[in-house]
């Protein structure tokens, strides 16, 4: 009867294992102490996200609209189905770097549909509990593409500050760069004055304001101060233009399978930074106070569900935003609520007062990103790469200009693939194979015996230099191959130490393996290490019986070469 019990408990426990990726009334267990702050805080993270979600659905190549709908819908959904509880969430600068060139190829239209999809994919990826991913990313590459996205995002102002969106000249490049130079070609001499005095107000007020007082939002101050400019005297900036005073009706965006299809790589990219940028906030969200624990894979299942509702509701794909996360953590946000204010706050700004913010010049939201872009180019973290290691440094370079240049996923990818080629070298440096003297008092035949022993990880990589290091070695007739200082082996080194062994035997040299590790132990049984040595008793743990059993070797060897005594008839 007791192995039915057994069974039954196995999907008990299961349960209980994926209840821990759903919203439970233990999210909340604090609120009776907190709750006064974290409306504060989400008061304060809303009227900071409203300017940054303007601005990014503009600088993604969408409207205003969609960068607003982003903030509110997947705000709501991510606080609530997220696995942190201070990260607040919605349309970032990373996410508007990738998704402009997506929609210069493919059309506004598809924003939506890629939102859905990538959603899926990052659900699917916290299911899969693959939510400690983020942590095999080193922090040159991390810092490298962020340099890399403050770049971008900087460049991406050019085109919105140098004339007005209505009358840009001319198809524009879908690299940053390069449309950056080309709309300084075009550029109207006119209007600049007008959208860099706009944007300069905007970024003075944003670096002058926490200095008067840390709570007073710069940002939206500036806002105010060139909007009501804008209205009053008859200028040529840009405005946002009319917005809608409710949310749309949610719906499921248009997807056959042939446009699915054409779709999937983008949405792939789009769901790697989601799930990368938001991990990454939520690590360091963890980090900056006691915020509580936070469950990397329901936090991928959160996100992945906001950028699913953002895109029913014709928003764009959602991330954590690390600014809008370190506003709550500092103005006393601990819980939920913060993040649910923040969406409710943008909401009530849609349904009360749609129209004055349709009045925003766009260069004032320029101004915004400006200034949130290059808080992201962190020169003194920069210098501290730079003059760490050299394969620290050229991973971080690499990152950055592929970020520029390419895209911003496959800078990720070519910046692990360098500092992986950097690591591997560095564990072939580490790796040795050096012959120790015999301790103790010399006896004679000792000189026929050597111990080889092996230092470091014996890898696929470093195989070819232990193989020659130990397969030549001469005027010996007993190896004690010394295996307690080896660190990490895999089936190459492994097999490489099988050839080893067989190639020493085949002249006439008996090998005897000492101090194999445990962990080792299976692989070498496996790839036939073992089964290459002559007497499965030619394998010690102690090395005073290991040679012990060499020198009886060595005296057997000159009993068998001394010639025998022949005995003469009478």
């Amino acid at each position: 009867m007791s192995a039915p019990t057994q069974n039954a408990a196995i999907p008990a426990r299961r349960s209980r294992s994926w209840r821990t990726l759903l919203p439970s009334w233990s999210d909340y267990r604090d609120l009776r102490t907190t709750w006064r702050k974290d409306l504060l805080a989400g008061l304060t993270v809303g009227i900071v996200a409203l300017p940054l979600a303007l601005g990014f659905g503009v600088s993604s190549g969408v409207t205003a609209e969609a960068g607003l709908i982003t903030a509110i819908v997947a705000g709501m959904l991510a606080a609530v189905f997220g696995g942190s509880n201070v990260q607040v969430s919605g349309p970032t600068g990373a996410m508007a770097v990738v998704l402009l060139p997506i929609v210069a190829t493919q059309g506004v239209g598809v924003v939506a549909a890629i939102a859905v999809m990538a959603g899926i994919m990052v659900v699917a990826a916290g299911a899969l509990r693959l939510g400690r991913v983020v942590s095999f990313i080193p922090w040159p590459v991390i810092e490298g593409f962020t340099m890399g996205i403050g770049v971008i995002i900087l460049l991406q102002q050019v085109p919105l500050l140098v004339s007005p969106v209505q009358s840009a000249a001319g198809e524009h490049s879908s690299n940053t760069v390069v449309a950056a130079v080309q709309s300084i070609s075009e550029a109207q001499l006119g209007y600049l004055p007008w959208s860099l005095g706009a944007a300069a107000v905007v970024a003075a007020c944003m670096l002058l304001a926490p200095r008067l007082h840390p709570t007073l939002p710069g940002s939206l101050i500036g806002i105010v101060v060139v909007t009501v400019v804008a209205a009053l005297v008859d200028t040529p900036l840009a405005v946002i233009g009319e917005l809608p005073h409710t949310l749309p009706m949610p719906s499921l965006p248009q997807l056959s399978p042939g446009l699915a299809v054409e779709l999937l790589p983008a949405a792939a990219t789009v769901a790697a930074l989601a799930a990368i940028e938001s991990l990454l906030s939520a690590r360091v969200a963890a980090s900056m106070d006691d915020t509580g624990p936070y469950d990397p894979d329901r936090e991928l299942i959160g996100q992945g569900i906001a950028s699913i509702g953002s895109g029913f509701f014709g928003g764009m794909p959602a991330t954590a935003a690390l600014a809008r996360t370190a506003v709550n953590v500092r103005s006393g946000g601990r819980s939920r609520l913060a993040a649910i204010t923040h969406a409710l706050v943008l909401l009530l700004v849609v349904l009360v007062a749609a129209g004055p913010v349709g009045m925003i010049p766009l260069a004032a939201l320029g101004g915004i990103l400006v200034v949130t872009a290059t808080k992201m180019v962190n020169l003194v973290t920069a210098r501290s790469i730079m003059g760490s290691t050299k394969g620290d440094a050229i991973s971080f370079v690499v990152t950055f200009v592929v970020t520029l240049a390419f895209d911003l996923i496959v800078a990720v990818v070519v910046g692990m693939v360098l500092l992986g080629i950097v690591a591997i070298r560095n564990m072939v440096r580490a790796t040795e194979v050096s012959r120790e003297p015999i301790r103790g008092q010399d006896l004679p035949g000792d000189e026929q015996i050597a111990i080889l022993r092996f230092d470091g990880p014996l890898i696929f990589a470093s195989s070819e230099k232990v193989f020659d290091a130990a397969v030549h070695i001469q005027g010996v007739t007993v190896v004690i191959l010394r295996m307690s200082q080896l660190e990490l082996v895999d089936a190459s080194g492994a097999r490489v130490l099988s050839e080893i062994v067989t190639g020493l035997e085949r002249r006439g040299i008996t090998v005897l393996l000492k101090g194999v590790q445990p962990g080792h132990e299976q692989i070498f049984r496996s790839v036939g290490v073992l089964d290459s040595l002559r007497h499965h008793k030619h394998l010690f743990v102690a090395m005073d019986d290991a040679l012990a059993h060499a020198r009886i070797h060595v005296e057997r060897e000159r009993a068998n070469r001394e010639p025998r005594p022949t005995h003469q008839l009478p």
